[in-house]
């Protein structure tokens, strides 16, 4: 198709002033004006103010919804990320250090002969006393020792188990298999040893400096696996030989020094136990076959871990346990005595303490028994060994736990790394203390531990000889290097909340060896940071000296290693589908806002790439596309011609407003163009951050209406047409699916770029993510609008947090979503979600649910949704009762029928998704039976409510209660729409009322049966709940104060709603935003006629007429007088023929006359196609239809006044102007949208349109045969539907209020909330006591139980997802004064921080033209102190106007400079960093690097091929080599200028506002290149470099796309 574009022509003058170079300024390109009118003609740049009509009404920045003021709660944030980091350091110093002391004082207490002195505080002070523990004490502490070590162990089979069976695995290779056996069975072994046999042998500081020992192996594995690509490589390996070596002397030391043969078992013991931790040190890119072997063992456990430990986990736990028995037996002991005794060790029992006569001068004997020793029998306490195991299994839990989480929230350093280095230090230094303590003062712990416990403490023990006897000076070298060996932890890589496998290797942690687990397990191998040195690499695989787009991924396994994908295959691309019908004003601006905002953050972050050459792993392409349903109606002055409806008016009117207010100064954007289409219509705008803006206006006569076939439109235009018909490799074309996301919306949807961001972010952590969303908050005014900021809070805070936690979100709104292309792309969903409804069932679960539906879809091809409670979008609700009533009526059944259908495929649905599983169906199971029983559930709610409140019995109250609702059933039954809402209304308003009474009442009844009634828990228990979650939701706590209302509505909303919306399944209209369409004559005409004839019917009915048949139909005569009564009779007096209407007649006559000629005429022509009227039709048509150009195609609807009058008198002789839909329709000519160009779409993508019509999209005709069948078949359907429901809650309402009445003889007796009856009786001074208990119905127990089971799911769903919530913003929270400072940084680091944000500041359009502040001025005089009139002056004068968004940054970056004395105009940049001398010089070496790296890129393209391939015409040249300016004359002897620098595209002859916007290509495939100077758009076509020109602007070639 021709690449020909059509403008308006310009006025005459303008035409004149300016000729042809003017025309080939009227481009689209990034330097259009946006903030001067150029809707008249060509000129563009100068606006002209006149003296009196200066005065401004600039936007006024209000900030409500997505744009509310969050500076408290991001201070508030700010604060607890610094009580996060401090809180959890404390939490993991603490956890280690109790349980490394803790293992080491269960250990101290196992050696058989080990004697303690005994405090002799009780038992004399001048004697001295030393006990030896029993045996059953030794035993109680070798359970506990047990104990710890399995709970871990126990932990990883429940966490293997359920991944196991309820998601998938893979089953290992059986030599791999072994040796991951054989290594786990050595650790365990090894554990056993060291905590049985070594421990037990040596004091409890030896003990804990000998745990710094355990990294042998792991010191051994990474030096094996250092590469050669590794910096500083040999000054590595030199430090790995010295650590292994240190942590080799650990484990000889003492066994050569002490000479005991038992202590040679310490470095058996150690190099077993870290053979635990091989997997981490293993590198496949290891120079040494074996390791790299272990390398592939290593990367085949990322899949086969689970299914391992589901069976090492109960391996190592008997293993251990056998081994404890083994040692014990070795050590002479019967092992049978560990469980007959295991009663007598953690019960009563008694300790022996011996009193040391004073002849024995203090010295105790070898063998106690023989010398003659008094003893004091004493009961042992027992639950010692109790506490301190729990102390043990705590301390390691919230260790690990809180450590994990400084991972996720991105504190590793100070928060994990700092407290697991220390914990040994720490728990040396408190064991001096206290061993140097209980030495001298055996009774200094008397109160706090049993006094025959203790650590094993150093002989004569003094703190000058540690250092020599105790190997202090090893120990720090022991230290040291195994904190070198574990240098990993300091220097994180992972990314914001990953996940427990991409943190540690095993998915549990040590308990005996708590900060050596922390250390060693934590992964080591993450994903490495690219960095801006990397630039240039990144640069030459695109191909491209100036990059456009650079993505960082963090996880590896989503860019897999194909060399056909390209790098710009992984930039995350979000395409916006919206859908709009009738929005009003507000909320299109709203809408229209938001799309500004994520325009303008996409400009920041491209241009901060672009130019300030930075990384920002949160870049995203962005295209907005707006599909309009029944978007044409009716033209004003012809039946057969269609225009533009007032909703899609009204969107091309609010689109400067909405600009204008997101920039805070008056922006009008340049006009859109149009395109007709197979559909109907387009219309694109580019908005000011060089984003595309697109309309499609949907003609329902041409393509299927409502919400789910835009849908379908949009995603077979974007991932079938846009995509899957590249001409590129089908590994590129998944790789671009993969990271294409849908952003879908609503047309009156509020959000920031920033809850977007969030989207993503869950989408890049988890490939198997379909789709995600937010959080929806309800905007509006007025009762009803209140009740659902109530139950949206409550549907959040509580139901989709569940489905998030347990499984999966059941629906993803379609009014803020995002869905993975990728993911639509599968099996069953985009082709499935076409399925055009043929059965009554499909119009409910299809067309009244669609969003839902799609999301079932997903989740029955194992994908996963989603929600994120952060990110936040405000839409608006329904303000009225009949709005909303109506929008639940389409909720309610497709919410029901989609989660039917999703539990009949449970089976094949658990199978195929690892994230739904057989407890959340039934959880589900549980939720639908609610649903369902609901209304029963709330009539004996208000039946028990009405009996407690009006103190009546309960057949009266069951009487008041059913008579309104069997009413309501049969009026929505038999009743039109709008009567059974006001029933509903009524009915509504008065069970509003009666709650009320309600309420009061049952504080009565929990005020007599007390609070501990079922009925009282229960509500305690839910207005406990709902405060919570409202508390830890502070943003949105007061929702809860609407929940009142929501209370008093519970029976309209849980009773007469479920029951209308039933009872109206087989009403399929959507309800809500419905207007009267247009009409044509014929119509109109039609229905008067209709009218007429249907009030000539009802008057034949009457009485009258029934007695008149056969006189005629009395109309033919009149009287002078008459009357008549009811239309029962009529007495008419003085009779006489009706006169007839001569006026009538004639007129009928005229237009009769007319038509005929109209017909003779239209013959004449076909037989005299040379005569008089043909050919005056011809040179019509010739002006109208026969040119290409726009001002001939529009010259028709552009005639002066005379024309038309002259026209007028022949209109009747000429026939009608024949027009193609597809190249003049009129709607392109309307007055209201006529401005602008219009274009064309190429024949590729019509005839794509052409067969999506065709396949899918096709309006279905209005066959009433077919619509007759439908409704038949929607009402059987009703009918089956609610007789079901009715049957349901009928029976349990039947079975239920009958064991009410019956309570005294079938009930359950409840055993709290007792009342205590005293009666005294004085005749016979007897004093009887009763007790009244409560009687409940078994079946009222078995739902209040089965509600209370709901309500403790979710609350505890919600606690652990507000968690995860609150890690998910405290990891994207940064502290400034927790990095570097600035001054600390360097320039380029400076620049790389702030990029986003100096960009965003740099190209404001506010104040770029000299525009001032309106609330200029500070302190209290602040107002006399504007200069109001030196504004008014300042704003008059004629100025350029700056276009888009990055030519504001350019003119600004150009005029960067560091000497303030100079420039004194240097430009604001952020609060933070304002004036700064650093930042600005660091901007300005950055500025100067770009432009000479630009200057150098020219001079390379001067008339040359450079080495991409790209071409550019030469430029005009003096006679001394100088490079000519074309437009002034002048001569540049410098050869390219400071501006030229940004305009590659336009030559150094043209300004910086009048390039064509630096072009940058790439490789894989281009923007099309024409006048629009396309800088953002994602439509791409294949590359040929013959085609492309750097520096001309291709007009005339024909551009394919695509």
């Amino acid at each position: 198709m021709s690449a020909v574009r059509h403008r308006p022509m310009a006025p005459p003058a303008a035409a004149g002033e300016h000729g042809d170079s003017d025309d080939n300024n009227f481009t689209d390109d990034e330097s259009s004006p946006l903030t001067h009118d150029i809707y008249g003609g060509s000129q563009r740049t100068i606006q002209e103010t006149k003296g009196w009509d200066v005065f401004r009404d600039p936007p006024i920045k209000i900030e409500t919804g997505s744009t509310a003021n969050q500076a408290c709660l991001e201070l508030t944030i700010k604060i607890l990320k610094i009580f996060a980091y401090i809180f959890t350091f404390i939490i993991v110093l603490t956890g280690g250090v109790i349980a490394k002391g803790t293992v080491l004082f269960m250990t101290s207490q196992l050696r058989k002969d080990r004697r303690i002195e005994y405090c002799n505080k009780d038992l004399g002070r001048d004697k001295s006393f030393v006990v030896v523990l029993p045996e059953e004490e030794r035993i109680a502490w070798i359970w506990a020792l047990v104990i710890a070590y399995s709970l871990p162990e126990f932990g990883t089979l429940i966490r293997a188990a359920r991944i196991c069976f309820f998601k998938t695995f893979k089953v290992p290779k059986t030599g791999h298999f072994l040796f991951v056996w054989l290594m786990e069975s050595m650790s365990a072994l090894g554990t056993a040893l060291l905590m049985f046999v070594v421990l037990p042998q040596i004091d409890a500081i030896q003990g804990a400096m000998l745990t710094n020992c355990l990294c042998v192996i792991p010191g051994i594995f990474g030096l094996l696996s250092r590469t050669s690509k590794e910096g500083k490589r040999f000054i590595k390996i030199i430090i790995d030989l010295a650590a292994v070596a240190a942590q080799v002397t650990g484990l000889v030391i003492w066994p050569l020094l002490e000479n005991r043969r038992e202590l040679w078992v310490i470095p058996v013991a150690c190099v077993m136990i870290s053979c635990g931790w091989w997997e981490n040190y293993v590198s496949s890119q290891s120079s040494l076959g074996l390791v790299r072997s272990l390398g592939r063992i290593k990367e085949e456990l990322h899949n086969t871990r689970y299914f391992c430990c589901m069976f090492l986990s109960i391996w190592k736990i008997l293993l251990f346990f056998c081994v404890t028995l083994l040692i014990y037996w070795a050590y002479g002991e019967e092992p049978s005595n560990l469980f007959s005794l295991y009663g007598d060790a953690f019960g009563p029992h008694k300790i022996i303490v011996y009193e040391l006569p004073a002849s024995l001068g203090g010295v105790l004997p070898d063998t106690l028994e023989s010398a003659n020793i008094d003893t004091v029998d004493l009961d042992a306490s027992y639950n010692t060994v109790v506490y301190v195991l729990l102390l043990q299994i705590f301390g390691a839990y919230f260790c690990y736990i809180f450590g994990k989480f400084a991972c996720k929230i991105l504190i590793q350093g100070f928060s994990y790394a700092f407290p697991v280095s220390l914990t040994v230090p720490i728990a040396v230094s408190l064991l001096i203390s206290a061993c140097g303590i209980r030495i001298d003062d055996p009774c200094f712990f008397h109160d706090t531990i049993p006094d025959y416990l203790f650590f094993a403490s150093p002989s004569n023990f003094r703190f000058n000889n540690f250092v020599t006897e105790q190997m202090a000076w090893a120990w720090i070298l022991w230290l040291l290097s195994q904190t070198w060996i574990a240098l990993h932890i300091w220097t994180p890589k992972c990314e914001r909340l990953a996940t427990t496998e991409k943190i540690f290797v095993r998915p549990m942690y040590s308990a005996l060896l708590i900060d050596q687990s922390m250390a060693l397990n934590r992964r080591r191998d993450d994903q490495a940071d690219v960095k801006t040195e990397d630039l240039s690499e990144i640069e030459k695989e695109k191909g491209d000296e100036y990059y456009e787009t650079i993505s960082v991924h963090t996880d590896r396994s989503s860019a897999p290693n194909k060399p056909s994908i390209k790098s710009s295959d992984n930039i995350t691309r979000i395409y916006t589908c919206a859908t709009m019908w009738h929005e009003t004003k507000d909320e299109m601006i709203e809408f229209l806002k938001s799309i500004m905002r994520m325009d303008e953050d996409q400009c920041a972050r491209r241009v901060a790439q672009k130019y300030l050459r930075v990384l920002d792993p949160d870049y995203y392409e962005f295209e907005t596309h707006i599909f309009f349903d029944d978007a044409f109606e009716i033209s004003d002055h012809s039946d057969d011609d269609i225009q533009c409806n007032r909703f899609v008016k009204l969107l091309i009117a609010t689109m400067d407003e909405a600009a204008s207010e997101i920039h805070q100064t008056t922006i009008r954007l340049r006009p859109p163009k149009k395109y007709p289409t197979p559909y109907g219509g387009r219309l694109m705008w580019t908005l000011p951050g060089k984003t595309k803006f697109i309309a499609h206006l949907k003609d329902k006569d041409r393509i299927r209406h409502r919400k789910r076939w835009s849908q379908v439109m949009y995603m077979y235009y974007l991932l079938g047409h846009r995509l899957m018909e590249l001409p590129i490799s089908v590994d590129r074309k998944d790789a671009i699916a993969e990271n294409t996301y849908l952003l879908t919306l609503d047309g009156d949807i509020d959000f920031k770029p920033n809850a977007v961001t969030l989207l993503v972010d869950l989408m890049k952590k988890n490939r198997n993510l379909g789709a995600a969303c937010g959080r929806i908050h309800p905007v509006g005014s007025g009762p009803m609008v209140w009740y659902q900021l109530f139950e949206y809070a409550i549907g959040h805070w509580l139901q989709k947090a569940t489905e998030h936690m347990i499984g999966c979100v059941l629906c993803s709104p379609g009014c803020f979503s995002l869905f993975r292309g990728k993911a639509l792309m599968d099996d069953n969903v985009m082709k499935k979600y076409t399925t055009k409804p043929t059965e009554a069932r499909h119009y409910v679960q299809y067309d009244q649910g669609e969003d839902r539906w799609l999301c079932t879809l997903l989740l029955q091809r194992g994908y996963r949704v989603e929600y994120s409670a952060a990110s936040d979008a405000y839409t608006h609700c329904p303000e009225g009762f009949n709005e909303f009533y109506n929008q639940r009526r389409r909720w309610v059944p497709s919410t029901i029928a989609n989660i039917m259908d999703l539990l009949g495929d449970a089976k094949r649905t658990i199978k195929i998704n690892d994230n739904i599983s057989l407890l959340y169906v039934f959880y589900q199971m549980m939720l639908m039976g609610g649903t369902i029983l609901g209304p029963g559930t709330i009539f004996l709610m208000l039946v028990g409510a009405f009996v407690a409140a009006f103190r009546i019995d309960n057949w009266t109250s069951f009487h008041y209660n059913i008579v309104p609702i069997l009413g309501f059933m049969v009026i929505c039954f038999t009743c039109k729409s709008n009567i059974q809402l006001f029933v509903a209304q009524v009915l509504s308003t008065c069970y509003a009322l009666i709650m009320m009474a309600v309420i009061v009442g049952t504080a009565l009844q929990l005020g007599e049966d007390g609070v501990g009634s079922p009925s009282a828990i229960f509500l305690i228990s839910m207005v406990g709940s709902f405060f919570i979650a409202a508390c830890l939701h502070p943003q949105e706590f007061w929702c809860i104060t609407c929940g009142l209302i929501y209370l008093l509505s519970i029976p309209s909303m849980y009773l007469l709603l479920i029951l209308y919306s039933i009872i109206n399944l087989n009403v399929v209209s959507w309800g809500t935003r419905e207007v009267v369409a247009k009409k044509t004559k014929k119509e109109l005409e039609a229905e008067k006629k209709a009218a007429e004839e249907n009030k000539k019917r009802v008057k034949q009915k009457s009485m009258l007429g029934f007695l008149q048949s056969g006189i005629g139909d009395n109309d033919d005569e009149e009287g002078s007088i008459e009357f008549s009564l009811a239309g029962l009779f009529r007495c008419v007096f003085c009779t006489h023929g009706k006169t007839s209407d001569e006026k009538q007649q004639l007129t009928t006559i005229a237009d009769s006359l007319d038509t005929i000629k109209q017909r003779i005429d239209t013959i004449e022509s076909a037989v005299d196609p040379h005569g008089h009227h043909a050919s005056r039709h011809n040179r019509r048509r010739t002006t109208s239809g026969g040119s290409k150009d726009h001002h001939l195609l529009t010259s028709v609807a552009e005639k002066s006044g005379d024309e038309s009058d002259e026209s007028d008198s022949d209109t009747s002789a000429e026939p009608k102007q024949e027009r193609d839909f597809l190249t003049n329709p009129y709607w392109i000519e309307d007055p209201d949208v006529r401005k602008g160009e219009v274009d064309f779409l190429s024949s590729s993508e019509i005839q794509f349109w052409k067969d999506l019509i065709d396949q899918y999209l096709y309006p279905i005709d209005n066959d009433p045969v077919e619509q007759a069948r439908i409704a038949s078949d929607l009402i059987e359907l009703r009918n089956k539907s609610v007789f079901a429901f009715f049957m349901a809650n009928a029976l349990f309402v039947l079975i239920v209020f009958l064991l009410q009445l019956n309570k005294d003889k079938l009930h359950i007796i409840w055993p709290l909330g007792v009342k205590t009856n005293i009666t005294y009786i004085e005749e016979t001074s007897e004093v009887h006591i009763s007790k009244e208990y409560l009687q409940l119905e078994p079946i009222g127990l078995v739902f209040v139980f089965f509600f209370a089971l709901i309500l403790v799911i979710q609350f505890t769903a919600m606690l652990f997802h507000r968690f995860g919530t609150l890690s998910h913003i405290l990891a994207s929270t940064e502290l400034n004064f927790c990095k570097k400072k600035s001054e600390d940084l360097t320039q380029d680091q400076l620049i790389d921080k702030h990029a986003v944000e100096i960009v965003k500041n740099l190209q404001r359009l506010q104040g770029i033209d000299g525009d001032y502040d309106n609330d200029s001025g500070s302190g209290p005089d602040r107002i006399a102190r504007r200069k109001t009139i030196q504004n008014l002056e300042k704003a008059r004068q004629p100025r350029r106007q700056i276009g888009t968004l990055d030519v504001a940054f350019k003119k600004r970056f150009l005029k960067l400079t560091a000497d303030a004395e100079n420039n004194p105009a240097t430009p604001i940049l952020t609060r933070r960093l304002t004036m700064r001398a650093e930042t600005i010089r660091a901007l300005e070496v950055r500025k100067n690097s770009v432009m000479a790296e630009r200057r150098k890129s020219a001079m390379q393209t001067l008339g040359a091929k450079n080495e991409y391939g790209i071409t550019t015409a030469p430029l005009p040249v003096n006679n001394n080599g100088a490079v000519t300016n074309q437009r002034s004359g002048r001569i540049s002897n410098a050869g390219i200028s400071i501006k030229d620098v940004f305009n590659v595209n336009g030559g150094p002859g043209e300004q910086i506002y009048g390039s064509n916007g630096g072009g940058t290509i790439n490789q894989g495939y281009e923007h099309v290149i024409d006048e629009d100077g396309d800088g953002n758009s994602l439509r791409l076509t294949t590359r040929n470099p013959h085609q492309v020109s750097w520096g001309q602007n291709v007009a005339g070639n024909n551009t394919g796309r695509l």
